[in-house]
């Protein structure tokens, strides 16, 4: 029976729930996340565009399992597409959840489109849960393996959009708070308004700001936001 590979991979700690804003664009993904991992089976399959929260997800979702004392593993396959796919995925169904990244990393990889059936096959007999995230739906990510598709498409599948502009301030605002930082609305807007607009660059620009007010002991304001940004 091959070994299971060692999978160093760190969860951050601020992928929480709590820590994710819930709108319009996102609600409905949200709530079937929450019921999956509460109640379901199967698989859930949640799809968006960068900057829709999937990765946020699936490791809020990994926290909140283990958090009940279940073991969990989340592989995201677009840094493993180098790794032996068999190798990767042996003994992963004894997990109570199973978190696959990117999953149309390794589409159109005939080895690791087997290796994803087979795994699949092995949680439904376990009851391992297993979510995925990807950046289209499994019909239109890239699969080959017309089974694996079938498997991907009989189970559940969220939508994730991006969220709109006032909600990418208000989740600014609701990562500072969880940070223990005051950001004044229009603090956050100005901030918005004057970096790249997707959400992974605006938390790029809360973190840089973070550490800059925590080292000269000053409030988020936007006389300091100019100083440290140069804008």
């Amino acid at each position: 029976m091959p070994t299971q590979l060692p999978l160093p991979v760190r969860l951050p700690d601020e992928a929480s729930f709590a820590n994710f804003l819930v709108c319009a664009q996102n609600r409905a993904a949200v709530e079937a996340l929450r019921h999956f991992l509460a109640a379901g089976h199967g698989s859930l399959f949640l799809h968006g565009p960068p900057g829709s929260g999937r990765t946020h997800l699936l490791q809020a979702g990994c926290h909140e399992v283990e958090a009940r004392g279940g073991a969990i593993v989340y592989l995201p396959l677009g840094e493993l597409r180098d790794a032996p796919p068999a190798e990767l995925f042996a003994g992963l169904e004894a997990h109570a959840l199973l978190c696959l990244d990117d999953a149309d990393a390794v589409a159109g990889r005939r080895d690791w489109e087997e290796a994803m059936f087979h795994l699949y096959n092995r949680c439904l007999e376990t009851g391992c849960r297993l979510l995925l995230a990807a950046a289209r739906p499994p019909q239109q990510a890239g699969l080959v393996l017309a089974d694996l598709r079938s498997r991907l498409q009989g189970g559940a599948i969220g939508a994730l959009g991006e969220p709109a502009d006032e909600g990418k301030i208000a989740a600014l605002v609701l990562r500072a708070h969880n940070r223990g930082i005051t950001l004044e609305p229009g603090v956050a807007r100005f901030v918005w308004q004057r970096s790249p607009r997707g959400m992974a660059a605006l938390i790029a620009v809360l973190d840089r700001l973070d550490t800059a007010s925590l080292g000269a002991g000053r409030r988020l304001s936007i006389p300091f936001v100019k100083s440290v940004m140069g804008w």
